[in-house]
């Protein structure tokens, strides 16, 4: 029995995401920004690691904005407007790339920190006994 043929569309579909979220993870070592829409699929991505810096560089605000920066670019093709901002952690680059995002022209709704905080945490070591 013959399968009945399918269209199979080879070109990527350009979509248009008029409202999305920006993650920026910044902890001590790198800086991930995440840009995702509002149902969390990511459309874009970047961090300092994969911006070419590498060891103690990855950790710097100036790796940060080139992240941010890098990551924002397709958003323009896709006509984003909108943004909201969740920033986790707590690098340096934190408010260097959040510097980025409000240059680049999107309007942002609200800015969230969404860092963990402990509630009591993880129990300590016993005390050292001599």
């Amino acid at each position: 029995m013959a399968r009945p043929s399918k269209k199979i569309n080879l070109r990527k579909v350009k979509r248009r995401t008029p409202k999305g979220v920006i993650h920026i993870q910044a902890s001590f070592n790198n800086t991930i920004v995440t840009i995702t829409d509002v149902r969390g699929q990511v459309i874009s991505w970047s961090s300092a690691g994969a911006c070419g810096f590498k060891g103690a560089k990855k950790s710097t605000p100036f790796a940060a904005q080139t992240a941010a920066e890098k990551a924002l670019r397709p958003l323009i093709d896709q006509g984003m407007r909108q943004a909201e901002v969740m920033i986790s952690g707590p690098g340096r680059g934190r408010d260097t790339a959040l510097r980025v995002i409000r240059k680049s022209g999107i309007v942002l709704s609200f800015v969230r920190d969404v860092t963990p905080i402990p509630h009591n945490g993880c129990r300590p070591p016993s005390k050292r006994r001599v």
